[in-house]
């Protein structure tokens, strides 16, 4: 019977999100020919056209009329029925992409490869003679033997080109022709890795035992690079929304972790941007529920609500199933915990006050009181003291440690005033039945410590921002027991000052943990001009102290280099926002694809009358969903744990980024100070990484000192 399937390629290019409508619909037409005929029936219709181009390099490669300007290549192998769709493209590119395109088995994987021969081919005799004056001991992969190569599965071909490198920079010329399993392993290598950790890492992940060179067999076979499409129904589903079926695909460090059967305890997966966190949270969610009881719960759980809605889509993809979409709660960690107040409190619901009304607060006791510290002080004092290590009494403050606040309180007359301020916030908010959204996690934590979890598994994107008070909640909301808590963060993106210590919460994750380097999302040439924004900095694990980098991390995607512009006032800034916008939607991309991001309202503002003026339609992030068209606009911190295929930074400027309303100042707190600076540098990494093909990143004046630090600017 047919096989039909849709490869990675056809979901990174994005090509099939500009195709017009017109010849969509005959793609759908033709994979539906696709789904009845052999191949010998596909040569005999006429309206298809199914041929092989001339000189191709892999007799398994045909191309199909789409219409009069379109046609699609697919792979279909000599023996058995498979049908490989890999681009959609118009006519002569199509045939140009087909004839370059070699098609094989890993032999070590058993995995379906597919790469460009006639780049590679042409390529590799120009790179052997520029690197013929070096010395072949200094060269990149030196210490590697043919051998060791061998044994992590790079082919001859392959390995011919790989000795041609000299550094980092001139594989990363090699790589787009390459195989990907292959490519993989050679990056990591380059990172410094030794082959031990990258047969551990990266190789140990894949199949054992006989590997069959069926070509057919490995199609079906190929779960991180091909989509099998059960039935016209399910491929009607993923060609409505190509720009997210690339999530569908799992590299085998991540379905291992993803689908191992179980794990003594909580485990905790760390990663870059787009390093595929969030996917692999969602399929454990699918994965746990094929052992639930009847009685038994999930939730699963992040920080904002925008990410709860994302997940809800995305889980919505994997688990098609009723009933057990209904045994999934999917919300923050604050709304949750809102719900199990409530329920505490007899069904009376509580009123959270915002940040603007909670220290409005601490100003009021400020004045009262005739405190000399801040109202800002006394708020981080009573959110990352007091709350973090849940104090209850003068007592427990004053034998407590401050670790992590630069400003000096001794314990003693000092901390009795302190002390005397935070009862009185407390003792309002109940007076006026408010409460904060961490004081809330955390009266709700100890309800459930009364009343017994709710929950039999909590899955938690986004960690890395959780307050102990969220986590106290979290810890609470399910019982200690194997598979109770699977965590994904990436401290790198930590745009809140949140540390916490997860074991001091009762959540151990020793030992059981795994980072994942390779990102799916963004190309390698926003990675690498992302990147030096941390570089040196000094990035805290998410829990129990010790640090972590971006070492190997890397991506498999190629694109144009980020475009970065100085302009002399707002108003050129805007001028250049406009031509841009212009420029990616006449090159079809969608303006729903394309977003905004400002550090200020006001500047996002600006950029919707301007974009408005232009003729070009936008709409409020916060507000859009999948359907909403226009181009996204929205602060930086409305993007974290979004993507768009082309962002734009607009007004990364000395004074806007970092914002100065968010850096407590030296005098006051200098530890605070350094923590808010790297959050707001942070935040500014997660908004260029949340690009997938185009970065666009603009100021006024002076360029924000982020810049300058990394010599971007």
């Amino acid at each position: 019977m047919p096989q039909l399937a849709l490869g990675k390629q056809f979901f990174e290019s994005g090509e099939y999100d500009e195709l017009p409508p017109s010849a969509r619909r005959n793609v759908r037409l033709a994979m539906e020919k696709f789904s009845l005929l052999t191949h010998a029936e596909l040569k005999a219709d006429k309206g298809l056209n199914f041929k092989p181009p001339s000189g191709r390099r892999s007799r398994s490669i045909f191309t199909f009329k789409v219409d009069n300007f379109y046609r699609g290549v697919v792979l279909a192998p000599e023996s058995g029925d498979s049908y490989l769709l890999l681009k959609v493209m118009n006519h002569d590119p199509a045939y140009d992409y087909a004839v370059k395109q070699d098609a094989d088995v890993n032999r070590l994987t058993g995995s379906v490869e597919i790469w460009d021969a006639e780049g590679l081919e042409r390529l590799t005799p120009d790179l052997e003679e520029r690197a013929a004056p070096t010395d072949p001991e200094q060269r990149l992969f030196a210490r590697v033997s043919d051998g060791d190569l061998t044994a992590l599965g790079i082919g001859d071909r392959v390995l011919r080109a790989a000795r041609t490198a000299v550094d980092a920079d001139e594989l990363a010329d090699i790589v787009p022709f390459l195989p990907e399993d292959q490519a993989e392993v050679l990056q990591y290598l380059a990172a410094g890795f030794t082959v031990e950790e990258v047969w551990r890492d990266i190789v140990a992940h894949r199949p054992s035992g006989a590997v069959s060179t069926d070509l057919d067999t490995a199609i079906r076979n190929t779960p991180t690079r091909v989509r099998l499409v059960s039935g016209l129904d399910e491929l009607e589903d993923i060609l409505s929304q190509p720009f997210a079926a690339w999530r569908t695909f799992l590299h085998p460090a991540q379905r291992k972790v993803a689908y191992k059967a179980s794990y003594p305890g909580s485990y905790q997966i760390t990663g870059g941007p787009g390093t595929g966190k969030t996917v692999v949270a969602m399929h454990r969610v699918k994965h746990l529920l094929t052992y639930l009881r009847p009685e038994e719960r999930i939730l699963l759980t992040t920080f904002t609500n925008a990410l709860a809605t994302a997940l809800g889509t995305g889980i919505r993809q994997l688990v098609d199933d009723q009933a057990s979409l209904e045994r999934i709660t999917i919300s923050t960690v604050n709304a949750q915990a809102s719900q199990v107040l409530t329920e505490a409190n007899g069904g009376r619901a509580s009123r959270f006050a915002s940040d603007l009304q909670e220290l409005d607060r601490w100003r009021g006791i400020v004045r009262e009181q005739g405190l000399e510290w801040t109202a800002e002080f006394l708020q981080q004092e009573y959110r990352h003291v007091v709350l973090a290590q849940r104090l209850d009494t003068l007592e427990q403050y004053q034998a407590a440690t401050r670790s992590g606040r630069g400003s000096r309180l001794p314990a003693g007359g000092q901390r009795e005033r302190v002390w005397k301020a935070m009862a009185a916030f407390t003792e309002g908010l109940d007076a006026d039945r408010v409460q904060t959204h961490l004081r809330g996690c955390d009266l709700a934590a100890r309800a459930l410590e009364e009343s017994g979890p709710r929950f039999r598994h909590v899955v938690v994107d986004e960690a890395q921002d959780l307050h102990p008070a969220q986590w106290r909640f979290l810890r609470a909301a399910v019982a200690p027991a194997p598979d109770d808590l699977f965590i994904g963060g990436d401290p790198h993106q930590r745009i809140y000052d949140a540390k916490v210590s997860l074991k001091a919460l009762g959540i151990n994750v020793v030992g059981r943990s795994q980072r994942l380097r390779r990102n799916y999302r963004s190309t390698q040439q926003i990675l690498t001009w992302a990147r030096p924004l941390l570089d040196g900095e000094k990035v805290e694990s998410l829990a129990d102290g010790g640090t972590e980098s971006l070492a190997g991390y890397r991506s498999a995607l190629q694109g144009p280099k980020p475009t970065t512009y100085a302009a002399d006032d707002l108003n050129g800034e805007l001028d250049a926002l406009v031509q841009h916008v212009r420029d990616w939607t006449e090159a079809g991309i969608e303006l729903s694809s394309v977003a905004v991001a400002v550090r200020a309202g006001w500047v996002g503002k600006k950029a919707v009358a301007a974009l408005t003026d232009a003729g070009i339609a936008t709409c409020a992030l916060r507000e859009a969903d999948d359907e909403t068209p226009g181009v996204r606009v929205g602060t930086m911190h409305s993007l974290k744990g979004l993507e768009f295929r082309c962002i734009a930074a607009l007004g990364v400027s000395d004074g806007a980024v970092p914002n100065p309303k968010a850096i407590t100042p030296v005098e006051v707190d200098e530890l605070q100070h350094k923590a808010d600076m790297m959050s707001e540098r942070c935040l500014l990494f997660v908004v260029c990484t949340r690009a997938r093909d185009h970065l666009h990143v603009s100021w006024h004046g002076k360029p924000s000192p982020f810049l300058t630090e990394a010599g971007i600017a």
